[in-house]
C-alpha cells in the first residue's frame, strides 16, 4: 500500500510530501493520521532543523477528500453524533496547531490547487512558495458550511489583512499566485517545476542559523503575533537572546562571522 506521506531527511532538513496524487492529495483519514503523527513527533526531535512541506503529482492538497467523507457516511445507518463529529473536525484541526508548535520552521511549496483543508495547511506554515500554477481557496462556505475552518479565520486576516481575509472567507473565491503574491500571502512566485530550486536558498540561510536561535526565534514570532504589548514582546525577545548568547553556537556565529566562512554549529 503506497504511503500517504512521505518523509526523506536530508542532512537537518524533512523534505516532507503528501503522497495521495491521483486524489490531488485529498486529506482522508490515513492522510490525516500520518500528518499528525508526523508534526506530534517534530516538538522534541532535535535532529530535524527545517521541514519543507509539499504536494506530490499536480496539486498541493484538493482539502479533505469528500468522496471518501460521503462513502463513510452512506454506510451509516444515522449521521454521526456531535461528538463524532467534533473528534473528525478535531484530528484535522491538530495539524495546524501541531504545525505552529513545532519548533522547526515550515517551508510551504504550493502547486495547482491548495483548497479548503489543503489552503489552512499551507497558512500554517511559516513561508509560502508558489508556482504560477497556485489556486488557493477558503472551499468551505461553498460546501455549506462557515466560511472559517481549520484555523483560516486565525492565519489568513494577519497575513493578508481583514478586508482581503474577509474576501475570501465570505466568498469562497480563488486567489491566484500573483495576487496571492501582492498581498503577502506568499513570498516568491516561480515557473512551474522550481518549487524545490526555489526553497533552497530559504533552507540554507537558515541552516547557517543556530539550532537554538532558529527555534526561539519560531517561538517569538508566534508569541508576538498575539501579545498584548510591546512590553511583552521585548521581555520574550530579550529572555531569547540571553539564552542565545549564553550557547556554543553563539561562540562559534562570531567566531564565523569574524573568519568569514559558515558556522558549524554542533548538533543538538
Amino acid at each position: 500500500m503506497t504511503q500517504p506521506l512521505l518523509i526523506e531527511h536530508n542532512d537537518g532538513v524533512d523534505w516532507v510530501t503528501l503522497n495521495r496524487p491521483d486524489s490531488l492529495n485529498a486529506l482522508d483519514p490515513s492522510l490525516i493520521d500520518a500528518l499528525n503523527a508526523y508534526f506530534e513527533g517534530l516538538q522534541r526531535n532535535r535532529s530535524t532543523r527545517v521541514v519543507v512541506l509539499k504536494g506530490a503529482g499536480a496539486s498541493f492538497c484538493a482539502g479533505l477528500d469528500l468522496k471518501h467523507a460521503m462513502q463513510r457516511r452512506a454506510g451509516q445507518q444515522e449521521p454521526p453524533g456531535v461528538t463524532e463529529s467534533l473528534d473528525s473536525q478535531r484530528r484535522i484541526a491538530d495539524i495546524v496547531m501541531l504545525m505552529r508548535r513545532c519548533p522547526q520552521p515550515i517551508i510551504a511549496l504550493i502547486q495547482g490547487a491548495a483548497a479548503g483543508g489543503g489552503f489552512a495547511l499551507a497558512l500554517a506554515a511559516d513561508i509560502r512558495i508558489a508556482t504560477k500554477s497556485a489556486r488557493m481557496n477558503c472551499a468551505f462556505i461553498k460546501l455549506g458550511l462557515g466560511g472559517c475552518d481549520i484555523g483560516t479565520s486565525y492565519f489568513l486576516p494577519r497575513l493578508v489583512g481583514v478586508s482581503v481575509a474577509s474576501e475570501l472567507i465570505l466568498t469562497g473565491r480563488f486567489i491566484g499566485a500573483e495576487r496571492a503574491l501582492a498581498v503577502g500571502l506568499v513570498s516568491e512566485v516561480v515557473e512551474n517545476g522550481g518549487l524545490d530550486a526555489a526553497a533552497e536558498p530559504y533552507v540554507e540561510a537558515m541552516m547557517t542559523a543556530s539550532p537554538v536561535g532558529l527555534r526561539l526565534s519560531k517561538e517569538c514570532l508566534n508569541m508576538s503575533v498575539d501579545a498584548g504589548s510591546i512590553e511583552a514582546v521585548i521581555a520574550t525577545e530579550d529572555r531569547n537572546q540571553v539564552l542565545c548568547s549564553r550557547s556554543e553556537d553563539f561562540n562559534e556565529g562570531i567566531r564565523a562571522f569574524l573568519e568569514k566562512r559558515k558556522p558549524v554549529y554542533i548538533k543538538r
